[in-house]
């Protein structure tokens, strides 16, 4: 959505750099930096957001029944949208606790309940998958993942592929690029050097 993309860019959410890349931890060299963390600082940002999510589990995965947050970023938004649409939220743990019931989904969900995964973003996908992939192992049916913004690697899309589960995001790189075009913050080349990092993040011949 371009009206995503706009508030991501506005609030600082996005962040390009074409010729000075950030490093990732796992040493990909990345064009954009993303942190969803800001748009809880901002009210009206924040509720147009949510309620996109809201409107994007309606129209993707209309049978949910419960919302589950990815620990730590996705959690907030889970509990925004399960508000929004009066369902039963909880959150998944980057791995289980090593005390108490040694739990890794937090909730009342039961068993056979069809619920969606939230998350902030898509990088790899990598994280996104282990996250729903835990809530299999404890009985729930994952009906899809969102997002608020995905990078729209290739990578990411072969490995959503293999796994079979369904993915949608709000915004993505592409359309916030061409964004970025019309308000100046890159140029035609840059947009499309871009562009083909996200066919190889691990090929940093774009650089230059």
């Amino acid at each position: 959505m371009k009206s995503v993309c706009d508030i991501l860019l506005k609030i600082g959410a996005v962040s390009l750099s074409p010729n000075e890349p950030y490093t990732w931890a796992s040493g990909i060299k990345s064009p954009i930096y993303c942190d969803n963390r800001l748009i809880l600082s901002y009210p009206e940002e924040r509720k147009i957001i949510e309620e996109g999510l809201a409107d994007l589990v309606e129209k993707h995965f209309p049978d949910a029944e419960g919302i589950l947050g990815t620990a730590t970023a996705g959690i907030p938004h889970a509990s925004y949208v399960s508000w929004i649409l009066n369902k039963p939220s909880g959150f998944i743990r980057g791995k289980a606790k090593d005390h108490g019931k040694n739990k890794r989904i937090e909730g009342a969900l039961k068993k056979g309940e069809k619920v969606v995964v939230v998350e902030d973003l898509f990088s790899t996908g990598g994280s996104s998958i282990d996250a729903a992939k835990a809530c299999e192992a404890e009985g729930l049916e994952v009906v899809g993942i969102v997002s608020i913004f995905s990078y729209d690697l290739k990578v990411a899309e072969d490995n959503f592929k293999a796994s079979g589960f369904q993915h949608v995001s709000l915004a993505n790189f592409p359309e916030l690029a061409d964004v970025a075009v019309e308000q100046g913050k890159l140029t035609a080349d840059e947009r499309d050097r871009l562009n083909t990092w996200r066919q190889d993040p691990y090929d940093s011949s774009w650089i230059h």
